[in-house]
């Protein structure tokens, strides 16, 4: 059964639906909107999404897929040019749904008066100097890829995603949302999705879908803190946090330091998400059960990768930060890999980087012991 994946947005379904159901006629039709927006980008995201990425192997032809693959592999990894720089753009919808918009600042434009134009900006460009400067990676797609995002898209809309071509903010409600350019784990969080994208590809369902979840919760995670200049220790671990309004009984959507404890609200309910096998959700793999749980099981591989950070101390973009990259970028993933698979890619991604037995190796191997993956 072939299954579609669902929108990559940064607010799960069902705190929408549950807002969906608010006795405040505009909160509740912001809900309904952002929930029908959903359904209509899918199918372009899907489209998108399913277009070959750099260094896959095509189909047909003499040499046969695997061994493209192994040849290709090493003409990818390459340092990213010394020349490289973002090429930002930002648009603004002006409350309408044409995308991008108007263009209101680009790449060698500068501040402009509209604060959510500004905090968009900022944060596709700390996002593209994490994978740069750090991971010696040219954008996106590693081909120097042109970051575009919206703001102001739609009135009232209670999300921000990617959909396969650019980034898209909404302003919130206003009730229970702010702005989503507020948080800049968001914009690092949502580009991600397009990192993801163009390497391993993640389908978004199950297991699969909560690590494509996962590693924009991570790379959001790095973004963030490597801007405010944190330690493991030091950070918050938040993803998210800002988007509520005073209304709200919570700190953020997620928290990688303690999946389940984000927020605990009589509207919004409580944080569903678990820090350990032990309690995973098997759901159903439909927008009803949220592709699967995307949203929720994606804490523990979060968890994991929060205590691989804080076992190695220091920076998590420079400790085990690598390790989840190389993972995600070597072509040896399926698209359908489940968390052990994945767990494995990451001990012997350590494993290449920093020697068998190494600390980096012990800490990431114990981390995916903690939450009960192996």
């Amino acid at each position: 059964m072939s299954i579609s994946p669902a929108l990559c947005t940064i607010v799960p379904p069902h705190i929408l639906r549950a807002l969906a159901q608010s006795s405040d006629e505009r909160v509740a039709r912001a809900a309904e909107r952002t929930l029908r927006v959903r359904v209509t980008i899918t199918g372009m995201r899907e489209a998108r999404a399913n277009r070959p990425r750099p260094g896959q192997p095509r189909a047909g032809g003499l040499i046969p897929p695997d061994l493209q693959a192994r040849v290709e592999e090493t003409s990818l990894r390459r340092p990213a040019s010394l020349t490289a720089a973002p090429k930002r753009s930002v648009h603004d919808a002006q409350q309408g749904t044409t995308l991008p918009g108007t263009l209101v600042r680009g790449e060698a434009d500068g501040p402009s008066s509209d604060e959510s134009v500004n905090e968009a900006y900022d944060g596709l460009g700390a996002t593209w100097s994490l994978l740069h400067d750090e991971f010696s990676r040219d954008s996106l797609d590693d081909e120097g890829l042109p970051l575009i995002a919206t703001v102001h898209y739609d009135r009232n809309f209670d999300n921000a995603y990617w959909d396969g071509e650019q980034m898209v903010f909404g302003d919130g409600d206003g009730v229970y949302f702010s702005s989503f350019t507020d948080s800049i784990d968001v914009i690092g969080h949502e580009l991600a999705h397009g990192l993801t994208q163009y390497t391993a590809g993640l389908v978004y369902v199950g297991q699969s879908g909560a690590l494509n979840e996962s590693v924009s919760d991570v790379i959001g995670s790095m973004v963030k803190q490597r801007e405010r200049n944190e330690t493991a220790a030091q950070a918050d671990w938040l993803i998210g946090e800002g988007l509520f309004t005073d209304k709200v009984q919570g700190i953020a959507l997620r928290s990688l330091k303690a999946p389940g404890t984000a927020y605990d609200d009589p509207k919004l309910g409580k944080d569903p998400q678990p820090a350990s096998m032990d309690d995973y959700q098997d759901l159903p793999h439909d927008d009803s059960g949220d592709n699967g749980g995307v949203h929720i099981n994606s804490g523990i591989p979060n968890h994991a990768f929060y205590r691989a950070a804080v076992a190695l101390d220091g920076n998590s973009w420079e400790t085990v930060g690598p390790v989840w990259y190389d993972a995600l970028t070597a072509g040896r993933l399926p698209k359908d890999a489940d968390f052990v698979a994945f767990a494995q890619a990451t001990v012997k991604a350590a494993s290449a980087r920093y020697g068998d037995g190494s600390a980096q190796e012990q800490a990431v191997d114990q981390a995916w012991r903690d939450v009960k993956v192996f």
